[in-house]
């Protein structure tokens, strides 16, 4: 049965992904234990478990087995997008599911709706800062504002 500390951390896999990624990426050819990674992210080590494998699967980190083993990076801060992570790990971003471009679920008060258009705006101002901030730009606090 699910807990409530499982839905919290299910709703947060973006997040503590991104935390993750910004530790292994501070020191990109370091190999980093689960260990160090959950001290440093306070994500439970049983949950960064689950994220670090996901984070495998999806080809941004590759792991080392053994006494010394742990995660690091598998590609270059520079070409890990933050929207690509957020989608792979918690799906689409719109905050409606009447505005979703990958996950569209109508709504019988779609038409003629006045909040449809205040959604569709969010989404896509949500998807332009990600999809324009890269881990190396986390890195480096180099965050940009939306055009």
């Amino acid at each position: 049965m699910e807990t409530e500390e499982d839905r919290d951390e299910s709703n947060n896999e973006g997040e503590y992904a991104l935390r993750a990624l910004i530790v292994l990426g501070d020191r990109p050819c370091a190999v980093h234990s689960i260990a160090e990674v959950a001290e440093k992210t306070l994500v439970p080590i049983h949950y960064l478990e689950q994220i670090l494998l996901q984070l495998k699967n999806l080809g941004y980190v590759k792991s080392k087995r053994g006494v010394q083993g742990g995660y690091s990076l598998r590609r270059p801060a520079a070409d890990i997008v933050v929207g690509d992570v957020v989608r792979q790990l918690e799906g689409p971003l719109a905050p409606m599911g009447c505005v979703s471009l990958t996950a569209y679920d109508p709504c019988p008060l779609e038409a003629g709706c006045l909040l449809k258009p205040l959604w569709a705006l969010v989404r896509d101002t949500v998807a332009q800062v990600l999809d324009n901030t890269t881990l190396e730009d986390l890195l480096n606090e180099n965050i940009r504002e939306p055009s």
